[in-house]
């Protein structure tokens, strides 16, 4: 998959039920304007390769054409991006639905709501 071809890019835990139900709602509300990419999926495994550092798993990343911007810092572009009459229809869509952990629990749902506020990073491209 070329990467560039494919942005706004949403990367996510998909193995997370919230994780999971946040990226069927940024789905929802971008009307497929994004794309939307399973950390563990192949797509997903060769975005953390080629531009993501050994942070990736921590949190959500949205990916533009200049830059990657994970957790925290991903909300207000994720948000600017929803609403921007600029974005394209994506190319591409895949919302992998596997949550094989025990991730409906409340300590996972505190713990992956948590990993929003707390981690927070930017890469340039």
């Amino acid at each position: 998959m070329e990467i560039k071809e494919n942005v706004p890019i949403v990367v996510f835990d998909n193995q997370c039920y919230l994780c999971v139900k946040f990226a069927g709602f940024v789905d929802f509300f971008s009307r497929g304007k994004m794309t939307i990419i399973g950390h563990y999926s192949e797509n997903g495994i060769q975005i953390r390769n080629e531009i993501l550092d050994e942070s990736a798993l921590d949190m959500f990343w949205f990916i533009d054409k200049k830059m990657a911007y994970g957790g925290r810092a991903a909300l207000f572009p994720l948000i600017k991006s929803i609403f921007s009459k600029k974005t394209k229809k994506a190319s591409t869509m895949r919302i992998d639905k596997d949550c094989q952990q025990d991730c409906k629990t409340i300590k996972a749902v505190f713990v992956r709501s948590s990993s929003i506020l707390t981690n927070s990073k930017k890469i340039d491209l």
